[in-house]
């Protein structure tokens, strides 16, 4: 499982492969630069979700959620129900 610390790193990471400033990605999401700064350093030790998925998809990213131990994701898993194909 990842820690916030983790997940603050994994956003700096996303926003330097993107070759984005705080500001460029805060403005490409709609929020502050210093929510952007907030969230890379955790400086109030938590992190809003929704800025988070809207950070990640403003830098290019999906925000996917995977049971531990496994490659595919939550969505992955759900169409193959859907699909009559659920392989567990």
């Amino acid at each position: 499982m990842s820690t916030l610390y983790d997940v603050a790193e994994m956003l700096k990471e996303a926003r330097a492969e993107s070759r984005l400033s705080q500001h460029a990605l805060a403005s490409r999401a709609g929020v502050s630069r210093s929510t952007v700064a907030r969230m890379e350093t955790l400086a109030k030790g938590d992190m809003s979700v929704s800025a988070l998925v809207r950070l990640l998809e403003a830098a290019g990213y999906d925000l996917k959620l995977v049971r531990a131990g496994h490659e595919r994701t939550v969505e992955d898993i759900l169409t193959e129900q859907r699909s009559g194909i659920y392989r567990p």
